[in-house]
């Protein structure tokens, strides 16, 4: 229509009246006998219904304004109810007011309800601090106001509204949007609060605190029940009779308050108090009311007149919706709204011309909406079945769309999905979900037409709403109202079970008893599984219409405006992280996620149908092209590489010889020059762009995108920004050798061709590699879709998955107490009447909580948990893994990679392992070894791949490599590798440890040895076991699983040229000696703080940090262990030159260690007595028996030529002591010779006091170790001749001297020289560069020196 005013001038074709019944079968004109009828059967009054065909007026469109004006028509009693009401003083549309001085709330207007707040055109605006006195807005009506959002900004702060109330029965609604500390209620204008005081906290102001379960007016009393998120309180008050009382979700909780003060100046004010970042919306009558009380009124009267006009005129339009009109037989038929059509015909056209003319105003007001259309919409969809409610909606659709104007249908939805959105997020979970069912049959309905979808989609799914909430299914807080226990009726929960590689008892054989309330629980979560996949299903189907690629008659398809709106939301939730009225919430996200997997399999495998060629979406990845060709916009995402400007720099020429794109210089250099700028200059338009720089290998430089000006990025991350290369469209076939320069767009200019691509434009894959497939793989914005999904997991959806994780957890933490308390009530003597009444009543206590916990987590597990959810992470995982493998045959391309796929691929690993493991076993998942397999290779490539810079991904690679290690089925997957990346991984663990951090590279050579060592077979430190670890499952408490295959390869590769062990264990004793340095250090701090005479508290972080020295000492030394039982040769064989070097410091070492940890009485003990919070690793056994493995290595195994040379080199170290080693086995001095071994003395630490984790033959080993130190002890000291200070080496003053440097002449040992040369050239004394060193005999030099005189 182009005008609708008082004359019904409609720019449609007038239509004549006729008899002609020739004429009515072609032209669709009514007899006018039949037009009467028909328009009193449409027009009726709804007082009195359609008069008699003889009394009553002939009817036409020449007098139906008329007809129509009278009945909409409200008496005037209706009229002059619109007033000031009686009883209530305040302006009629209710807002907050902070005149009153109550500061520090945060008004987000509609956020809370699932919007994101707006100000007029569909422009989102963002939440921001604000006095909470709202005024009325010039030419809004009263009545467009929504509900009022509040959050708390400060510590208690209270707010009330501008309206109050003296006389009469008044209403208002709260909704809850967070269950935390709150009092809601009512208060008097003289009522004064503070951050401390709040509502009901003074006199005349009256309160409920659904978080602590009580009422408030300056004392407390116990009265109603918990609140939840989501739950709706009505706050009534009664002063005809002076009494206050709530309602929770429309269920009274009966008389809070009597006796109120009325009279003169007392008039009450509704209002709230609530603490730090808790948040309500207010309803108060700005919306129909949830749950209306009869008798009551809400403060805000509702559009009364509007409203009965609205449902008159409604009431026309379901009379048209239900008749139709027969000319030839002259008659009206009766039909069902479902089967009725929309034919062309003038008559109803004309008849709803006359009802959208003064329907259509009132359809953009937000009460209306929802109280009448929204009303309508779902009575449709529940009558008949899914298709004829889609069929109804989609006419009425069309004809809003035809007989509105654009800006009215566009605010008439916008309000309908609105309301639908707060629907379908607050409503209360039911035991067949029938609520959010209805809600999102009539959202899929709305969104099956076309043209509304794709306003929607383009202006206010992602815009204005948080349309992500219609993907989720909320867990209901109260077990009992969503019908749980009848879906539920038995519980159940496991024993805690030993997971892969725990040391722990099996648990008990299931009895019969336990076996049938097992699988009776099993049916009830299949009940309540079934269930919910019918919500997931309408959730899929919505995301199916949102990705159809197919409508795009007249205009753009609804994938391609879903891809842009797709992009920006993924912006938000990455440069936002923190700003929580922006960012999705992530139980929000783990919906939306598994939704988007199903959606995006079905439209891949669909085009795998059509195109043979294609693959099928078990076989998805994402090209490498898409990182570094600019179409796809990765915002300030951090690449494997680096900075994105800096690797367009310097790979500028791969980019070239590789996948044929360049990157002109000029653009390079301006882009530059702009980042350096502070002033920004507007961008021009795209129409202003200058053709030719359109053309290949135009000489003109483009111009700077304008969002590249946009302040969510800074200006670092500007430059970081695909404008740095020109992306352009080819508009012929390129040859082999030809380069493209290629020119970015905004992920809002792009079309449908820069993604798809044309037969020579390649889009999303342009600048393809050579490794690269030609074929295609699916659809190109499907791959755009993919890769967003992959980044939605790293942005939050991991974290919430092992948030949820803590559900399990409470039951096991239940199930543990409740079997305690029954042990206990089995002991308990039976005359102990008290006991037994204490334990009885925990008891039920425990039962009563797992009942209500193991239903709440059959519903984690149907939604979070399931079978499905589990094969949606392990397809993205296998996403991942292929994509790295793609961008790994790219060379240095491969940095241009986003670093989340490498993160995606740890993290989706982790969490089916962690998460989803406890439920399903991993083993079943198709393809599992191969999995495990391409991901151990993955790593071992990549934790020191010199491509990848990330100091973080660098971390987590490393990090993830070593918990791979620690169970058998992943560390199995590592030996699968070929043997080539198994021997190069091997080799980057055994670089220097100098280069680079060293201490998980050390925690995964000790994984390799665990279980080979000498007492090196346990999982948990034995003074450890009778307390409870923090958390049973870390890789480090896992059962030993040593890999022999990698410690050949270890061997193999120390064995390999001369320099590779003794740089490796040069930097091993370097770290050992730093490491127990610093932790002697730290106790003797530790100790010093605890003999003070006033209190002490040794900080946290000091104590961890002491713990961690020691275990890495501990560590370091098993690194040792493993190398000299592996490649003795490296310390004792003479025929290298770094073996006796090595050899000394090792016993320098060992002795260090030996004589800090024995002595009687010594600092180590008695921090060790201290058992501090932090140092319990910290005990004698775990550091003596590393030393004894060491030990028994050097002086035990091997033949006699080793033995002894090691033999020398320990006892020549001056730190030597024959105790030490006699403290290992609870001896204080050396026995004589031929006396047997003591009986343990528990006081003392002995390894005969271990048995559990010394076996007898290790015993026996220490014991020979023992006797043979003693007696080559007694015959070194024999043997030894005293040496003149002179001749010992000035550094060590432990050897004699033996070595000269050239050219300055100083001298030292060689095993200190040697030590000093490995890592510096200078000379100790002079600093003069060491060319060579020489052998120095005094005896020699002397003789040669009297020879020569």
């Amino acid at each position: 229509m182009a005008s609708k005013g008082p004359d019904m001038s409609f720019s449609r074709k007038s239509y004549r009246l006729t008899s002609d019944a020739e004429k009515s079968r072609v032209t669709g004109i009514v007899q006018e006998k039949l037009l009467n009828d028909y328009l009193y059967r449409v027009f009726s009054s709804p007082d009195h219904g359609p008069p008699a065909a003889t009394s009553r007026k002939p009817l036409n469109f020449h007098n139906l304004p008329e007809h129509v004006d009278q009945l909409l028509q409200v008496n005037g009693e209706d009229e002059e109810s619109q007033g000031q009401a009686e009883g209530r003083l305040g302006p009629s549309t209710v807002v907050l007011d902070h005149t009153g001085g109550f500061e520090g709330l945060l008004l987000v207007d509609d956020d809370l309800l699932g919007t994101q707040g707006s100000a007029g055109h569909g422009r989102p605006v963002p939440p921001m601090l604000t006095r909470l006195g709202t005024e009325h807005v010039p030419g809004e009506k009263a009545h467009s106001f929504s509900s009022i959002q509040v959050i708390g900004h400060s510590n208690f702060g209270t707010i009330r509204s501008t309206t109050c109330v003296y006389k009469g029965k008044w209403v208002y609604e709260v909704l809850i949007s967070s269950q935390g500390l709150m009092q809601i209620g009512w208060c008097t204008i003289n009522c004064r609060f503070n951050q401390e005081e709040g509502v009901g906290d003074t006199y005349n102001s009256y309160a409920y605190d659904g978080n602590r379960v009580r009422k408030w007016n300056v004392t407390t009393t116990n009265y109603g029940k918990a609140w939840a998120a989501g739950d709706i309180v009505s706050c009534l008050i009664d002063l005809d009779d002076g009494t206050l009382s709530f309602c929770l979700n429309g269920v009274s909780l009966g008389i809070a308050f009597e006796n109120l003060s009325r009279g003169l100046g007392m008039a009450y004010f509704p209002a709230i108090s609530l603490s730090f970042k808790e948040s309500v919306a207010f309803n108060f009558g700005s919306r129909p009311l949830r749950y209306p009380v009869a008798g009551f009124r809400p403060l805000q009267d509702p559009p009364f007149v509007d409203l009965v006009r609205a449902q008159r005129l409604l009431g026309c339009f379901q009379a048209v919706l239900s008749v139709e009109l027969d000319p030839l037989e002259g008659r009206l038929v009766e039909k069902e709204s479902s089967e009725w059509q929309l034919q062309g015909q003038p008559t109803v056209l004309l008849t709803l011309a006359h009802i959208f003319h003064h329907f259509a105003p009132l359809l953009r007001k937000v009460y209306l909406v929802e109280a009448v259309l929204m009303s309508f919409l779902l009575g449709i969809t529940e009558k008949g079945t899914p298709e004829q409610a889609q069929s109804a909606v989609h006419q009425i659709l069309d004809i809003l769309w035809l007989f509105m104007e654009d800006y009215e249908v566009q605010d008439c939805l916008k309000q309908l999905m609105m309301s639908l959105l707060r629907l379908y997020r607050f409503s209360p979970i039911v035991p067949d979900l029938g609520l959010q069912i209805h809600y999102l049959r009539l959202t899929m309905a709305i969104l099956r037409h076309q043209k509304s979808r794709k306003f929607l989609l383009s202006n206010v799914l992602f815009d204005m709403l948080r349309s992500v909430v219609f993907f989720y299914i909320k867990s209901p807080l109260r077990v009992e109202e969503a019908g749980l226990q009848e879906l539920i009726p038995t519980t159940w929960w496991p024993h805690r079970s030993s997971r892969e590689g725990r040391d722990g008892k099996e648990a008990p054989e299931e009895t019969t008893e336990e076996r049938q309330r097992r699988r009776a629980y099993e049916r009830g979560c299949q009940r309540l599984k079934k269930r919910i996949e019918v919500v997931e299903e309408l959730q899929v189907q919505i995301l199916k219409l949102l990705l159809d690629n197919k409508d795009d008659n007249g205009g753009e398809a609804s994938r391609y405006i879903f891809l842009t709106k797709f992009r920006k939301f993924l912006q938000e939730n990455a440069s936002g992280r923190g700003n929580m009225p922006v960012l999705c919430p992530p139980e929000y996200m783990v919906c939306f996620l598994h939704r988007l997997v199903s959606a995006l399999r079905f439209y891949w495998d669909e085009y795998k149908a059509s195109n043979p060629r294609a693959s099928f979406s078990e076989e998805a990845y994402i090209p490498p092209q898409i990182f570094y060709n600019g179409k796809v916009d990765y915002f300030d995402l951090q690449r494997l590489g680096g900075l994105l400007s800096h690797l367009r720099k310097t790979l500028k020429d791969d980019l070239a010889a590789k996948a044929n794109i360049v990157i002109d210089p000029l653009e390079l250099q301006a882009a530059t020059m702009d980042d350096l700028d502070e002033d920004e200059e507007p961008a021009p338009t795209a129409a202003q762009r200058p053709i030719q720089a359109l053309a290949i290998g135009g000489a003109l430089p483009l111009p700077r995108p304008s969002w590249l000006s946009s302040p969510t990025l800074g200006r670092a991350n500007r430059f970081l920004s695909t404008a740095a290369v020109s992306l352009m469209t080819p508009r012929r076939p390129l040859g082999t050798v030809e380069k493209v320069k290629v020119r970015s767009l905004n992920v809002e200019q792009r079309t449908r061709e820069d993604i798809e691509g044309s037969p020579w434009n390649e889009g999303l894959l342009l600048g393809r590699p050579p490794e690269e497939p030609e074929q295609p793989l699916t659809e190109n914005s499907l791959l755009e879709v993919l890769d967003g999904t992959v980044m939605m997991y790293n942005l939050s959806v991991h974290q919430q998955l092992g948030k949820m994780v803590g559900v399990s957890d409470d039951v096991n933490e239940y199930a543990m107490a409740l079997r305690d308390t029954e042990d206990k009530l089995r002991r308990c003597p039976q005359r102990r009447k008290d006991i037994l009444a204490e334990l009885t009543k925990s008891q039920k206590v425990f039962s009563e909580k797992l009942d209500h916990l193991s239903r709440r987590l059959a519903w984690v597990h149907a939604t979070v948990y399931s079978q499905e959810k589990m094969l949606d992470i392990y397809w993205l995982l296998r996403v991942c893994l292929r994509t790295i493998e793609h961008g790994d045959r790219t060379g240095s391309l491969f940095a241009f990679m986003p670093e989340f796929y490498l993160s995606v691929a740890i993290n989706s690993y982790s969490a089916l392992k962690n998460y989803f493991g406890a439920v399903h076993s991993m083993e079943e998942l198709p393809g599992y070894e191969e999995t495990l397999t391409r991901l151990a290779a993955i790593l071992a490539k990549h934790f020191a791949d010199p491509r990848i810079v990330g100091t973080d991904i660098r971390d987590s690679l490393m990090q993830a490599l070593a918990s791979y290690v620690c169970y058998p089925h992943s560390l199995r997957a590592v030996e699968r590798i070929p043997e080539e990346q198994r021997i190069a991984m091997v080799r980057n663990l055994l670089a220097p440890y100098e280069q680079r951090p060293w201490a998980q590279t050390n925690w995964i050579l000790v994984r390799l040895w665990r279980g080979c060592g000498f007492g090196y077979r346990y999982t948990r430190l034995p003074h450890l076991l009778k307390t409870k670890p923090e958390d049973a499952n870390l890789p480090s408490l896992q059962k030993p699983c040593p890999s022999t295959l990698l410690q050949q390869h270890m061997a193999d590769l120390l064995r390999q040229g001369p320099d590779v062990a003794p740089s490796f264990l040069n930097s091993v004793l370097n770290q050992l000696n730093w490491a127990f340095s610093e932790f002697i250090g730290m106790i003797q701090e530790i100790q010093q703080a605890a003999e003070r005479l006033e209190r002490n508290f040794v900080d946290s972080r000091q104590l961890k940090v002491c713990a961690t020295c020691f275990d890495l000492s501990v560590s370091l030394l098993r690194v040792l262990e493993m190398t000299i039982t592996l490649v003795p040769e490296v310390f004792l064989d003479c025929s290298r030159p770094t073996s006796e070097m090595l050899l000394r410091r090792l016993a320098q070492l060992l002795n260090q260690v030996l004589n800090r940890v024995t002595a009687e009485r010594n600092l180590f003990d008695r921090v060790v007595t201290l058992r501090l919070p932090g140092l319990e690793s910290v005990d004698h056994y775990p550091i003596l028996v590393a030393v004894t493995g060491i030990l028994v290595r050097l002086l035990v195994h091997g033949p006699a030529s080793e033995t002894e040379q090691a033999t020398s080199v320990l006892l020549a170290d001056p730190c030597f002591q024959l105790r030490s080693i006699c403290y290992l086995l609870g001896q204080p001095e050396p026995l004589a010779p031929g006396t047997a071994l003591p009986a343990p003395d528990r006081k003392r630490f002995s390894l005969q006091s271990y048995t559990d984790y010394i076996s007898a033959e290790e015993l026996a080993q220490v014991e020979q170790m023992l006797a043979h130190l003693t007696a080559a002890s007694a015959q070194a000291a024999a043997a030894s001749l005293p040496t003149s200070e002179e001749d010992l080496c000035p550094i060590c003053y432990a050897h004699p001297i033996s070595a000269v440097f050239q050219p300055c002449g100083h001298k030292s040992c060689k095993a200190c020289i040697n030590q000093h040369l490995m890592n510096n050239k200078d000379c100790f004394f002079c600093k003069a560069t060491i060319v060579s060193v020489e052998d120095w005999d005094k005896a020699a030099n002397t003789s040669a020196t009297s020879s020569a005189a």
